[in-house]
């Protein structure tokens, strides 16, 4: 969450309506233009630079075109994020909800900016990849999760909407489930593997808060890539099972030796697979020792975050399939989720 664009086709807001809420909603708001530029990173919530003046804010609302029911939900994840800033620094508080989709066609929330760099598929130019900042910025991301899994959320907010017991079982049928309802092609593998997921459910041993969208693209280090200053898509947020977040996690942190199709199904391998970073089984080590958490089971925890990766890309083509996107980054992901569902398969059957 660090450069910014002209919106994309399609995506731009309606600046004039937006700056007259503005002006009646934001105290001391200086005088000048609008001036919106948009993040271009992620597939699913959209992201934008407000400025005026010496004012910045970033706008998060809903994708453009029909969305899924209870799906990206603004006045949740605005309250999560409130709820949870004051624990953990790196959470940018969020400034102003609005429920009113007339401004800008949906619902919409702003919050702080937060400065710093985000790593996703390279470094900046004036950042060495060495063996060490591999080894750092892996040890961040690990950290950081213990901090957030760490928060006690029996004394803030999330236990007025958040539902922990049986939290496993019910994300294993409901992602079986929202892969069926965005189905446009026949998958080889999908039978076995949603048998497996269905018929092989761990039973939890803890429960605490969880990001379950944890990935280095979301997540903002300060320039020297020491510290993680930001973290970023509170939208899945909820209670639940910790090895979840961990599985999640796992997911997209690939590897140098990682097949082809996994490298790259969303693009790009990411800069995980640079010298230095850790391994998926060092990353797990790591969080077992920093948590003083058990971490059996963690394979199936991995194959249910492939799965879930599969079915959000399968969400994401259904949009496009359908047209009610034209962005073209999403054109192959078909072949994503096919990738991604005989990965999972793999991963069923190997220990990390």
């Amino acid at each position: 969450m660090e450069q910014t664009k002209v919106p994309r086709t399609g995506e731009e807001l309606n600046s004039s309506s937006l700056l007259a809420y503005l002006k009646k909603e934001v105290k001391d708001l200086p005088e000048g233009d609008l001036v919106i530029t948009q993040f271009q990173a992620g597939h699913s919530n959209l992201t934008y630079l407000l400025q005026i003046g010496d004012y910045e804010a970033v706008l998060r609302r809903p994708p453009m075109g029909p969305v899924a029911k209870r799906a990206h939900d603004m006045a949740r994840e605005s309250t999560v994020m409130a709820t949870l800033a004051p624990h953990l620094s790196i959470i940018p508080r969020p400034l102003h909800f609005c429920s009113d989709p007339s401004i800008i066609g949906a619902p919409f929330f702003l919050m702080e900016r937060k400065q710093g760099i985000v790593l996703d598929t390279e470094f900046p130019s004036d950042l060495e990849p060495t063996k060490e900042l591999g080894h750092t910025i892996s040890t961040q991301m690990v950290d950081r999760l213990v901090d957030l899994h760490a928060i006690d959320y029996k004394k803030t907010k999330l236990v007025d909407f958040t539902r922990p017991e049986g939290f496993l079982e019910r994300q294993v049928h409901g992602w079986i489930k929202r892969y069926h309802q965005a189905k446009t092609d026949d998958h080889k593998g999908l039978e076995e593997l949603t048998a497996y997921l269905a018929e092989s459910i761990p039973a939890s041993k803890d429960t605490t808060v969880i990001h379950y969208d944890y990935k280095l693209n979301n997540a903002m280090f300060s320039k020297d890539g020491q510290q993680m200053v930001g973290l970023f898509d509170w939208e899945m947020t909820t209670v639940g099972d910790p090895l979840c977040d961990v599985g999640v996690a796992l997911s997209y942190w690939i590897e140098s030796n990682d097949p082809d199709l996994l490298k790259r199904g969303f693009g790009k391998p990411p800069v995980t697979v640079n010298e230095g970073f850790l391994t998926r089984r060092d990353w797990v080590s790591e969080y077992a020792k920093k948590s003083g958490r058990e971490v059996e089971n963690i394979e199936y925890y991995l194959t249910f975050a492939y799965f879930k990766l599969a079915v959000i890309a399968q969400q994401i083509y259904y949009r496009y399939h359908k047209g009610q996107t034209n962005d073209k980054r999403f054109q192959h992901f078909n072949h994503t989720v096919q990738a991604l569902i005989l990965h999972g398969r793999h991963t069923a059957s190997t220990k990390l």
